[in-house]
């Protein structure tokens, strides 16, 4: 499989970076310095998922669900 079968449509890249949006706000009205770290690690992953097309997330689920046989 080629990495263009993961790259992310539009809506799909769209809604990645509206949920990362509502992430950094939650964080923000939690206060930045009063979050651990790692909280900064989904928007980071969601950004960069809207900014490219290329989503860790389906890329791993896609590599799971065809290792068990399961077609989306």
């Amino acid at each position: 499989m080629s990495a263009i079968s993961f790259s992310a449509s539009n809506s799909v890249r769209l809604f990645l970076f509206n949920v990362a949006l509502v992430n950094l706000v939650a964080i923000g009205l939690s206060g930045f310095y009063q979050v651990h770290w790692f909280s900064y690690v989904l928007p980071a992953f969601l950004i960069f998922a809207a900014a490219t097309g290329l989503c860790p997330g389906l890329v791993v689920s896609r590599k799971i669900l065809g290792a068990l046989g399961i077609k989306e």
